[in-house]
């Protein structure tokens, strides 16, 4: 069924994107709108709004900084609580508020919705191994500057980021035959190993085995971080000393020359014919529906397959799927919730502690709880308690819009929101609400604003 102009260009900023804007028209060409934010390189990184923020290797000096700063207040017998200002805490708070003041303001709804899809196949949690300061510069480093390019490209950088490396153990992972190994009897830890095939790559699908698995991760050895001066721009740096030597066989292939194995290893990784179904599968999830059309998957991993990971291909072949522009049918999360809300009614407050409000709504940033990263099936974000989390921000929220009378009032700000998706039943309720916060309460809890 074809979608009325106004509710096209709705659904293009809702479910591509990351909502409308304050001030945003409804005319245009919605796909041909999404497409051309596919060109070019990141928005962001071109604008200079990062511009400032510490690189991955600041980051790992900052994390060396705070092992020296915890020792050293142990060693004066102070206590670390209280006294302890950890550098890459201030990192973390830095880039949390650079990335979602971005993804408020940016234009680009769908090219930033992009990067947090990415962001979030290959994640990292800042409450595993200390992370926290790396999970910005990870982002700005290893994911935006792929988004419209290669898979091949990404999952290079990806596994190769000292945030990655850490967060799976990688940095200290030691092959047994290696010279470290034989001399400080230091063992090989599988788990990058493993999740880059169970997770970011061919996936369970592909039939590897357990053999497979300690041989990627002993291919993967000596990839690790150093601060400055040995790092590289994010903090990489290869030890040989640490490589197990040897060729490797990984589903058949065989690996051997250091470093250069494991960057062969990947490459015939992401380009194996189940990645590119794996990937298809959560694109289709993501854009498309919790249980999408197998139709639509096909469609999606065709187009990977014959472009060879083309990146920009298949977030174009999504924008001319079908399945994809049926009414509102996915949950937002809570990202994506907080983030089109001040996008429909900029706060006439101080800024949102982005860390404090998504962890308060169950999804504390760049913090998922494993490796296969948040879900994206309503079931995971509808319970009750979840839903009244966001209604009672909503209020609050609502609370801190600017009152003048001058600014746009609620039935406005609903109708820049959601265009011709306002339900009649919303758009009653807002006009009748007893305050305007009542009614822009109304507008953020109705079903139509919290489903993309």
């Amino acid at each position: 069924m074809e979608l009325r102009m106004v509710d096209a260009v709705a659904q293009s900023r809702i479910r591509f994107g990351l909502g409308a804007k304050a001030g945003d028209g409804w005319e245009g060409d919605p796909r041909g709108a999404l497409k051309a934010q596919l060109q070019g390189p990141d928005p962001g990184l071109a604008s200079g709004a990062f511009q400032g923020l510490p690189s991955g290797l600041d980051a790992v000096d900052a994390l060396r900084a705070d092992v020296l700063q915890r020792r050293a207040l142990l060693a004066a017998g102070k206590k670390v609580q209280g006294n302890f200002k950890p550098q890459s805490r201030a990192i973390y708070i830095a880039d949390a508020k650079a990335q979602l003041d971005w993804a408020v303001g940016t234009d680009a709804g769908f090219r930033e919705r992009l990067v947090w899809f990415w962001s979030n196949h290959f994640t990292v949690s800042i409450y595993q191994n200390q992370t926290a300061g790396l999970a910005g510069p990870f982002v700005r480093e290893a994911i935006r500057p792929h988004v419209n390019g290669n898979f091949t490209d990404m999952v290079l950088a990806v596994e190769r980021h000292p945030a990655m490396l850490r967060y799976l153990n990688n940095a200290a992972s030691v092959g047994p035959d290696s010279v470290i190994g034989q001399r400080k009897h230091l063992g090989l830890n599988e788990n990058l190993g493993r999740e880059c095939m169970e997770l970011h790559t061919v996936g369970l699908a592909a039939g590897y085995s357990q053999a497979d698995v300690t041989s990627m991760a002993k291919v993967l050895t000596g990839w690790s971080m150093a601060p400055s001066p040995k790092g590289d721009a994010t903090g990489f740096k290869y030890r040989p000393f640490a490589h197990e030597p040897g060729p490797q066989v990984v589903m058949g292939q065989s690996f051997d020359g250091g470093e250069a194995a494991g960057v062969a290893a990947l490459t015939y990784l992401s380009r194996y014919p189940t990645t590119y179904q794996l990937l298809a599968r959560k694109l289709a999830v993501h854009f498309v529906a919790d249980d999408p059309p197998d139709a639509a998957v096909r469609r999606l991993a065709a187009v990977l397959m014959e472009t060879g990971g083309d990146l920009a291909a298949v977030s174009a072949a999504l924008v001319d799927l079908p399945e994809a522009w049926v009414p509102l049918n996915k949950l937002k999360t809570p990202m994506e919730y907080v983030v089109s809300a001040l996008r429909a009614v900029p706060p006439g407050a101080p800024a949102v502690n982005y860390p404090g409000v998504l962890t308060r709504l169950g999804q504390p940033l760049w913090g998922a709880p494993l490796p296969n990263g948040w879900s994206d099936r309503a079931a995971d974000w509808d319970g009750s308690g979840a839903v009244l989390s966001r209604v009672d921000w909503a209020y609050t929220y609502a609370g801190r819009v600017d009152n003048g009378e001058a600014g746009p009032q609620p039935a406005e700000i609903a109708h820049a929101a959601l265009g011709g998706l306002l339900r009649p039943a919303t758009a009653d309720a807002i006009a009748t609400a007893g305050s305007r916060r009542e009614a822009v309460t109304l507008l953020l809890a109705s079903p139509e604003f919290q489903r993309r």
